[in-house]
């Protein structure tokens, strides 16, 4: 495990399991994980920890 791997939390790790698993295309993850990145950005806190409202504020 790299440096890197490291410090991912557990729940992009099971994200980006999920999508290696349903074999989604590299450039396809690489958009999703930017999303949830901006997602939680906005949230100021954890992506798991939202609510319905939170997205669709965020929407």
């Amino acid at each position: 495990m790299t440096s890197s791997q490291a410090n991912v939390s557990p729940l992009r790790r099971r994200m980006i399991d999920d999508m290696r698993m349903r074999q989604l295309a590299p450039r396809t993850q690489d958009i999703y994980l930017r999303i949830v990145r901006e997602f939680a950005r906005f949230l100021g806190r954890s992506p798991d920890t939202d609510i319905v409202e939170d997205l669709r504020r965020f929407q």
